[in-house]
C-alpha cells in the first residue's frame, strides 16, 4: 500500500509564484491545491473533503481576507495546524499578526526554503489520533 503524498493547501495570488511553489512541492513528494484567494481556501478547508497537512499562505491577498486572517481561522478549527507565511513586505507584522509556531518566508525565497519549512512543521505535529 502506498502512502498518499501529504496535501498542502497553498494560497498565492501571483501566478508565476504559484508555478514555482507547485513545482518545488511536487518534486519534494507533496501534493498541492493552489488557490488565489483566502476565501476559496477557507471554504475548501472547512468542507473537510480533503485532508490537508499544512497551509502555505501569502500574507497580502486579493479579497477580503488576508493570509494572517486565513491562518487564524484555520487554527480555530485545528490548533496545531502547520502554517507557513510568505510575504515581500509584511514581515515586520509577523510577531503581531502571525499564529504561534508558524514560519515566515521573506520573498523572494528559494524553493528549498519552502520545502524545509513545511517539512520542519510537519515533523513537529503529532500524528492524528484515529
Amino acid at each position: 500500500m502506498t502512502v498518499p503524498s501529504p496535501l498542502i493547501l497553498v494560497v498565492e495570488d501571483e501566478y508565476p509564484l504559484q508555478g514555482m511553489i507547485e513545482d518545488a512541492l511536487i518534486e519534494s513528494g507533496f501534493a498541492t491545491d493552489i488557490l488565489s484567494s483566502a476565501e476559496e481556501a477557507l471554504t475548501l478547508f472547512k468542507s473537510g473533503m480533503k485532508e490537508y497537512r499544512a497551509l502555505v499562505a501569502d500574507v497580502n491577498l486579493k479579497g477580503a481576507l488576508s493570509g494572517w486572517e486565513l491562518a487564524r481561522q484555520v487554527r480555530e478549527r485545528e490548533p496545531t495546524f502547520p502554517v507557513v507565511y510568505m510575504t515581500g513586505v509584511a514581515a515586520d507584522k509577523w510577531a503581531s499578526q502571525g499564529v504561534p509556531s508558524s514560519i515566515l518566508l521573506q520573498k523572494p525565497f528559494a524553493p528549498v526554503q519552502l520545502v524545509t519549512a513545511i517539512s520542519q512543521l510537519l515533523n513537529e505535529v503529532p500524528p492524528a489520533q484515529d
